[in-house]
């Protein structure tokens, strides 16, 4: 078994594992607002946002889809959803439908959409080029698996009860 150091001075100068300083939600929110206003002035010249660009696209991908489906896979709950789709639905670029029986509901993408989604995504890869040219692809790269290693280690929901750890 190992014996504390007898030498105070050596454990006074042990650094401390570094603390973060700041708020992390504050910082996070205030990239994601910078990294938005990045993104949406390109996707404005194809009239869209970027939260109207990840849905048009999401449905794009996963086809005829569910609403559900559609909430879940975009991590959204059902009212959000329901809202963020009625605009893209008035202009004609996707539809809900009637599904496999009375009940159900299925969101695709019309003509139009695709149409829609494919000027956008020439917009998007604008977008992506300059954010690399910016900071560096290094860093971007290193950026993602931050964030990839921290979705994998944070809950998808809260805690039942809402209680906080801090």
């Amino acid at each position: 078994m190992t014996q504390p150091s007898a030498n105070p001075a050596a454990t006074a100068a042990t650094p401390a594992a570094p603390r973060p300083k700041d708020c992390t939600h504050d910082k996070l929110r205030r990239l994601m607002r910078r990294l938005s206003t990045h993104y949406d002035a390109r996707l404005r010249r194809a009239g869209l946002k970027t939260t109207q660009f990840s849905l048009l696209a999401r449905v794009g991908y996963l086809g005829p889809v569910r609403p559900a489906d559609l909430a879940e896979a975009m991590g959204l709950d059902a009212s959000t959803l329901t809202r963020n789709l009625k605009p893209l639905a008035q202009a004609g670029w996707l539809t809900v439908d009637a599904g496999v029986d009375g009940r159900s509901r299925l969101v695709s993408l019309t003509e139009a959409g695709r149409a829609k989604l494919l000027q956008a995504r020439v917009l998007w890869r604008e977008a992506q080029a300059a954010l690399t040219a910016q900071l560096g692809a290094e860093r971007l790269t290193a950026l993602h698996a931050l964030i990839d290693e921290s979705l994998v280690l944070l809950p998808a929901h809260e805690l039942e009860d809402g209680a906080c750890d801090e």
